[in-house]
């Protein structure tokens, strides 16, 4: 390991974070792509080299195991891009106090910048609507605890003060957070109700970054059963990841045969009925979200199914007073 060449000064930002007996034994590396996830982990790896991550007051190593009650600082790589404006973007607000913000994220928004996506996101709208953020997560996803794909509508979680994102993060961590997801799938699953539990493994390609089966992989859960059907054709989902991996329940839902309606990143032509009228995009939706509040309460918020899940809905013929409507 080459000599530290961080030296911070006073007005440098850092984080100080403890380390919970859940996550003893990770690699420290591994420890910080989970907490700053919008970085890579060849740039974690790059910071803990130049000395700017410490463990009990010393310069940390990449492959140290972590332990509990571990005081880590850490002084964040600096922006290679400008940090998001504040846009006068509408937002369909669900729920809001001082501490938390429930949004209904419209399908086709990009959650946070990144290349190519500089402007126009949900980073950009949230800082206008609220103000000043939550930065815990890195000053790229203000307020941001957890994150939904692009083409996925539905309820996302907001911190607006870092007590409340330290909170959140944690309660992601330990799986207090109850997450429920809709979705309208190409042909039904057998049996109607059931647990995949597949292990997946990110695989780079000509089409982007998408997951694959892989017994070496990390592990993915998800809870589904049939809400409604339209014969053999399709059938509306309800899903209950039980863990969170990038593109899990797109996966899982192929792995059942049945690829959500639109996804032809997972499904091919398989992901679409062919039928006149029929929206091109992808039918998956962060219908619920409950979690527990550190006072005893509980958030518990559900948002509406976007437009083009509620009108293909209703032309396959599901019953939208359970489908549309229901919990």
């Amino acid at each position: 390991m080459q000599a530290p060449t961080f030296t911070p000064s006073p007005e440098t930002p850092c984080v100080d974070l403890t380390v919970k007996r859940k996550v003893e034994g990770t690699r420290l590396d591994q420890y910080l792509v989970l907490i700053f996830s919008d970085l890579s982990r060849s740039a974690i790896q790059r910071s803990i080299e130049a000395g700017a991550v410490l463990v009990n007051g010393r310069p940390g190593k990449a492959s140290y195991k972590i332990r509990y009650g571990d005081q880590i600082r850490v002084w964040p790589p600096p922006p290679t891009h400008d940090l998001p404006v504040p846009e006068d973007i509408p937002l369909d607000v669900l729920f809001e106090d001082e501490d938390l913000a429930v949004i209904n994220k419209p399908a086709d928004m990009v959650v946070h910048p990144a290349k190519g996506h500089w402007s126009g996101t949900l980073a950009n709208a949230i800082q206008f609507r609220f103000g000043k953020l939550s930065h815990l997560n890195g000053e790229y996803r203000p307020g941001i605890v957890h994150r939904l794909d692009r083409d996925t509508s539905g309820v996302l979680l907001l911190a607006r003060n870092a007590r409340a994102a330290a909170e959140l993060g944690e309660a992601f961590r330990r799986k207090d957070c109850r997450k429920i997801y809709w979705a309208i799938v190409v042909g039904v699953p057998k049996p109607e109700r059931g647990r995949v539990d597949l292990a997946l493994a990110k695989q780079a390609g000509q089409g982007g970054e998408r997951m694959r089966p892989d017994e070496e992989g990390k592990e993915a859960v998800t809870e589904y059963r049939v809400l409604d059907r339209a014969g053999r054709e399709a059938a509306w989902l309800e899903l209950a990841p039980l863990t969170g991996r990038t593109h899990q329940l797109r996966a899982h839902c192929a792995a059942l045969g049945t690829p959500i309606l639109g996804d032809a990143k997972y499904g091919g032509w398989d992901a679409f009925l062919g039928l006149p009228g029929m929206a091109r995009r992808l039918h998956l939706h962060a219908r619920r979200i409950r979690l527990p509040r550190p006072d005893g309460r509980w958030i518990d918020v559900a948002a509406p199914p976007p437009a083009h899940m509620v009108e293909d809905g209703r032309s396959l013929g599901f019953a939208l007073d359970q489908a549309g409507q229901g919990t």
